[in-house]
């Protein structure tokens, strides 16, 4: 697949969305945790998501247990823990597997787009990938990064 509209993934209801419900807007992709040293990034995800919601940006959480087992839960204790801990309300996904031979297609693609230090694999939980207007994956965020971090090139892209 040569874009990054041409994915999808189900939402934690488990209805499946294409990620061409999207297109246009700047997005902020992140492999996420409840009980990760990195979970408290889920505030500075929701501060960015509301700051710039009208302005075009949407950020898209895939929660993952691959790294320390690190999101236990099912979906829906992920979305109770996001919404009562962090008051998230930006899109989130279907715990998915982020690397190995059941990566997920769109992990796979973003992966190969913009390899890390591990070249095509993740890390560790909140990786994040910026996507431009046009589908374009233009960075990518090792998980010590905080979303604040990011916040001009994501206002540069707006």
């Amino acid at each position: 697949m040569a874009d990054i509209y041409e994915f999808s993934a189900r939402t934690l209801d488990g209805t499946e969305t294409k990620l061409e419900a999207f297109r246009g807007k700047v997005l902020l992709i992140v492999n996420t945790a409840s009980a990760c040293g990195f979970t408290p990034q889920y505030a500075g995800l929701e501060a960015l998501y509301l700051k710039h919601k009208d302005a075009g940006l949407t950020v898209l959480g895939f929660p993952c247990n691959q790294f320390g087992g690190q999101e236990p839960g099912n979906a829906d204790e992920i979305a109770s823990f996001c919404s009562l801990t962090y008051d998230v309300t930006f899109p989130l996904f279907a715990k998915i597997d982020v690397n190995g031979d059941r990566a997920h297609p769109l992990y796979r693609y973003l992966t190969s787009a913009a390899p890390g230090l591990l070249g095509s694999s993740i890390k560790w939980n909140f990786t994040k990938f910026l996507v431009d207007r046009s589908g374009k994956v233009v960075a990518r965020y090792a998980p010590t990064t905080k979303p604040d971090g990011i916040k001009k090139e994501i206002e540069a892209l707006l």
